[in-house]
């Protein structure tokens, strides 16, 4: 897919491997619709960055538990740079490990109201947003659809039980939205493993978790954009796969 001239929407585009998937796009060519909750500054600057590369860029709003959200981010896209060819389902929530003794997100800290807010935001989201961009994303027979996903998809943590139960999920979105939305719009995911850490993790934690990683760092944001970048300029036979990019840390 030539990426000259054609639009992206990229979800919780402001901040983290958001921002370096919406970079890494407009580099190649894209222009986009930086999504955001809360960081308009951030998805300004990233607006900014864009436009310097020479694309045309725009900041897009919207709370992604918000059925009403979907519909009206997809339009502020089309209206904004006049097409959609791109979308990129990046936006998540994600609690880090919880102090000793508070539950998080775990079996016994099970609350419905966090249960369904990250359900919604990191799976129903996806699908809403790909119900209203289909007609747009295969307009030109050849729309691109990823969906970033997790290793702990496969690998579930019990101390991460809604996020991992949401990512996997999107695995199996994933695989039926490339059957539903072919030939014309191809469905793909990456699954990253370590990309960038939450702020709130120690050293000493970030030592044990790159401790189990065959390639022995963490990743970088940057590396899942250029998987991204990937999957949407020259994977044109490829649907319905998910991408780990992980350093081996599937493998142990």
């Amino acid at each position: 897919m030539q990426l000259s001239g054609t639009v992206a929407l990229v979800t919780g585009g402001a901040k983290r491997v958001g921002r370096a998937i919406a970079l890494e796009l407009a580099r190649s060519g894209c222009d986009v619709a930086v999504h955001y909750r809360r960081s308009q500054a951030d998805a300004e600057a990233v607006v900014a960055l864009a436009n310097e590369l020479g694309r045309r860029a725009i900041a897009v709003d919207g709370d992604l538990t918000d059925p009403a959200a979907w519909p009206r981010i997809v339009q502020r896209t089309v209206e904004g740079l006049g097409r959609l060819d791109v979308l990129v389902n990046n936006a998540s929530m994600f609690l880090p490990l919880p102090v000793p003794g508070a539950p998080g997100d775990s079996l016994d800290g099970f609350d419905p109201v966090l249960w369904d807010e990250m359900l919604r935001t990191n799976l129903t989201a996806p699908v809403g947003l790909c119900h209203h961009a289909r007609r747009h994303l295969a307009a030109k027979g050849m729309g691109k659809v990823v969906n970033v996903c997790d290793i702990a998809a496969d690998r579930p943590w019990p101390d991460h039980l809604a996020y991992c139960v949401s990512k996997a999920g999107l695995v199996a979105v994933t695989k039926a939205l490339a059957r539903a939305l072919a030939p014309e719009v191809q469905v793909n995911g990456v699954a990253p493993g370590i990309a960038v850490f939450p702020d709130a993790y120690s050293n000493e934690l970030r030592r044990q978790l790159v401790g189990r990683v065959p390639l022995g760092r963490p990743g970088t944001p940057e590396e899942v954009a250029l998987l991204v970048r990937f999957l949407v300029e020259s994977a044109d036979y490829i649907t319905g796969q998910i991408v780990p990019i992980d350093g081996g840390r599937s493998l142990v």
